[in-house]
Formats: structure tokens, sequence, C-alpha cells
């Protein structure tokens, strides 16, 4: 979720969102979505709960469709669902390599088959101070990444998403340096909560939530977890990422959600959850700290935000 940069968290009002509605459980919420094997090659069974999950009720799959920061296809939130079915999301291939010994183009329907498919429920932070509650669908990063058996001097992992501005209008725009590219470090990368994502609410992820597989990063700002992904490359240095680039200033490599460390604009402190009136306490990582303050331990969070 790329970053607007005209727009304020207190333009959304009572009349710009959904209504809220209730999940009574998972079971009867996957049930309802149509979880089986045809449309995503998953098991023909319900999922199991993850460990990860948060409780939170999920927002509903009509505001997440349709609200988006993708670049791509224009600037406004309303955009992408509008224009993005210029992106053809089959064939579709990612490449794996850099630094590794075992480089190799994945098709996306193998990796699909390859990498058994998990649900998992996850918060999401918008830099904009607006947040989510998502059920994803895909599997960890790290079994992938590992299976490229990264070198030694691999210290990082860089990604990248389409470059094509007949199927992405909005790359024929200056507004970023296009194609779009995010960065993660080793360690993050293969942190257990990292995803590769290629579906929602129980169906393939649509083209405007970066069909047909994008990165998944639930304790980072939204714009973190790039979409449509082509290409991840292992690296010794810090690789260069989209918004660092655009607005150093703003957007520091790691982009952390972090409650103490405003965007120059803005307070992160609080948030409103899509579906929302009324703001919330922003949590420290988003509410994982438990499982990735180990990450950072010893790092100065104001200086590598």
């Amino acid at each position: 979720m790329s970053r607007r940069r005209d727009w304020h968290p207190g333009d959304v009002s009572a009349s710009d969102v959904t209504p809220e509605r209730v999940y009574l459980n998972r079971a009867q919420f996957l049930k309802a979505m149509g979880l089986a094997a045809a449309g995503l090659s998953l098991p023909g069974r319900l999922l199991a709960k993850s460990p990860f999950d948060t409780s939170e009720t999920v927002t509903p799959y009509d505001y997440v469709s349709t609200y988006n920061n993708f670049y791509e296809f224009g600037t406004e939130k309303d955009l992408p669902a509008k224009r993005a079915s210029t992106l053809k999301p089959r064939p579709w291939t990612v490449e794996i390599g850099g630094l590794c010994d075992k480089p190799k183009i994945w098709d996306v329907e193998s990796l699909i088959k390859k990498f058994p498919a998990e649900e998992r429920i996850y918060r999401h932070r918008c830099v904009e101070a607006w947040s989510i509650v998502v059920p994803w669908l895909g599997f960890p990063l790290a079994p992938l990444l590992k299976a490229a058996e990264p070198k030694a001097s691999a210290k990082f992992v860089a990604l990248q998403t389409l470059m094509d501005p007949k199927q992405m209008p909005g790359e024929k725009t200056d507004v970023l340096a296009w194609p779009y590219v995010e960065g993660l470090r080793l360690d993050e990368a293969l942190h257990p909560l990292t995803m590769l994502t290629h579906g929602m609410y129980g169906k393939p992820l649509p083209n405007q939530n970066g069909a047909p597989l994008r990165l998944t990063v639930p304790w980072k700002y939204g714009f973190k977890s790039i979409k449509s992904v082509v290409k991840i490359a292992f690296t010794a240095g810090m690789p260069p990422t989209a918004w660092n680039k655009a607005a150093p200033e703003e957007y520091g490599f790691y982009s952390n959600v972090n409650p103490s460390v405003d965007h120059p604009r803005w307070s992160q402190k609080k948030e409103r959850r899509l579906g929302e009136l009324f703001k919330r306490k922003t949590l420290m990582f988003n509410g994982y700290e438990d499982q990735v303050a180990g990450l950072y331990k010893g790092m100065d969070l104001q200086k590598w935000f």
C-alpha cells in the first residue's frame, strides 16, 4: 500500500465506510466464502486456525477490495479497483536470484502447488493512519527462499513489481521511480509471519490487491507489502526501496509500525480501522511485538525507522 501525498487520516467520514459485518466464527466465515480446492489449489477442507491470527473483527471484503493504495493504477484509493482489469495475472512467473546457489524462475501455479496454502488473519496498518484486518491465503516466504540456497554473503532480499505500463497505466506517470521495489533484511524475510499471498477471504487475490502474488509483512507499514511481485533477489547490501527513494526523510528502510515515530506531517499514535468511526491506539509493531521485537534488539528505532 503505497502512500498518497495529499490524503489525511481525517478524510474518512461516516458516509465513507461500509457497514461492518460480524463474522461469528472462522468455520462459518470460510464456509460462506467457499474455500475449497477448486479456485486456489487448496486442500478440500477448511484450513486450520493459524497461531498467528488476530481475534479482531475482519474488515468487510467490499471495503478491502475497493479502497486501495496501488499507484500503478492511480493515486486515488478508488482507482485501482476501477482500472486494474488491465492486469493479466496469468500466465505469471517469479524469478528468484541474486546471491544464491539455486536461482529459479517459478510459474505462479507451480508455486501455489509446491508450497501448502495457509489462511492467516492479519492486522495491517497503513502509514496514513488507517488499518484493516484481512484473512490472507498464502504461504510463508521462508521455504521459498531456503529452496534457493542463499549464499553466506546474502544479508537482504530485494523485491520488484511488474513493470508494464500497458497493464499498469500508472507507470506512465512520474509519481514514483518505476518499477516499484521493496526490500527486507534477510532475517525479516525468513520470519514466519512474512508471507507470499495469493488470495484473501477464501478467494483468489483481486488485481487491485496485488494479484497474483504479493508480500504480506504485518508488523510493517502497508507499503512494504509489495504487490504483483515478479522478482526476488538476495543482496549483500540494503536494497533501494520505492518510497525511501522518493522521500527518505519520511520513509525509512525498516518502516516498522511504531506509534512513537511520527510521520513528518501527522501523528502515528492513533489509527482508524476501516469500517469504524472512532480511532484506536496504534500498537507497537502493529500488535506483533512479542513475535518480532527480537529482530531489532539493540537498535535505535528512532534512527532506524
